[in-house]
């Protein structure tokens, strides 16, 4: 083999080499979707009331991590533009919880969570009465903790922080509902802002507006403390903004989200995280 012809080959090679390298990363970087995806949070990514049996969770109708079709969640979203998470869609919400939980909830979830979806704080509002409400203080202090321990497990993984829900629009939009105020009175629901659900008493009313301010509160907290990680979203209030519809919430409980409201959960949060991380 001539010295020549040698040389040309070590130059090729040297080319196949150096493509093959470029291709890679630009292979990868052309799907920015997750390869697996965790929620946390409480009875509402538990998808409470929305199956066959009354009053327990239905996970497979989740708006984060589901898989019946008609609610569309976010992770059958995802797996529609990356397979590769198929079978990684993880719940470790838990029904009942606060953000006090949340810490817990991350310390049991999976290693290499590459996104995470958090909806916390209603039941830290919604409480037995307005003096048993979580300060704000305290949430935000165990929000910090639970993003810290996230970074921790995980410094790549994208995390989604969808607003609490506009609790008082609940009450609005359900008040004058008999069946719903017959319910919230029987089950004691969320009685820091729906006991007296009909009552225009200076003093209710007051009430409903510091519970109501409480919620913002709590959502200025995630939002600050979301600001701290560069791979951290706050969803800009988007899911507190919404105005669900009656149809949008349970007749089982005139509380939770109707399977209806899962599917537009779902669809609000995803568009939400999709802008947000530069989706394509």
């Amino acid at each position: 083999m001539s010295k020549r012809l040698f040389s040309r080959m070590k130059v090729s090679l040297l080319m196949v080499v150096t493509l093959s390298m470029l291709l890679v990363p630009m292979a990868e970087a052309a799907n920015p979707y997750p390869n697996s995806m965790v929620a946390f949070g409480d009875s509402i990514s538990r998808a409470f009331n929305t199956g066959s049996t009354a009053f327990s969770d239905a996970t497979q109708n989740a708006w984060s991590t589901g898989t019946t079709a008609s609610v569309n969640s976010q992770y059958l979203r995802i797996l529609a533009a990356n397979p590769a998470i198929s079978g990684k869609n993880y719940n470790n919400a838990v029904t009942g919880a606060r953000m006090s939980n949340l810490l817990g909830q991350v310390n049991a979830s999976p290693a290499g969570m590459g996104y995470v979806t958090i909806l916390m704080g209603a039941n830290d509002a919604c409480a037995s009465s307005e003096a048993a409400m979580t300060t704000v203080a305290n949430y935000q202090s165990q929000f910090a903790s639970a993003l810290t321990a996230i970074a921790a497990k995980d410094p790549n993984a994208q995390i989604f922080v969808a607003s609490i829900p506009n609790i008082k629009q609940l009450w609005s939009l359900l008040k004058g509902n008999f069946w719903a105020r017959t319910i919230w009175g029987l089950l004691g629901t969320c009685q820091s802002m729906l006991a007296n659900p009909t009552s225009t008493s200076a003093t209710d009313t007051a009430r409903r507006t510091r519970v109501d301010q409480r919620v913002k509160d709590f959502n200025s907290a995630l939002a600050t403390e979301c600001a701290k990680y560069a791979n951290c979203r706050f969803d800009s209030n988007t899911v507190y903004n919404y105005q669900f519809t009656a149809s949008q919430v349970s007749t089982r409980d005139y509380f939770h989200p109707s399977l209806a409201g899962q599917t537009k959960l779902a669809e609000i949060t995803f568009a939400s995280a999709k802008a947000a991380f530069g989706w394509t």
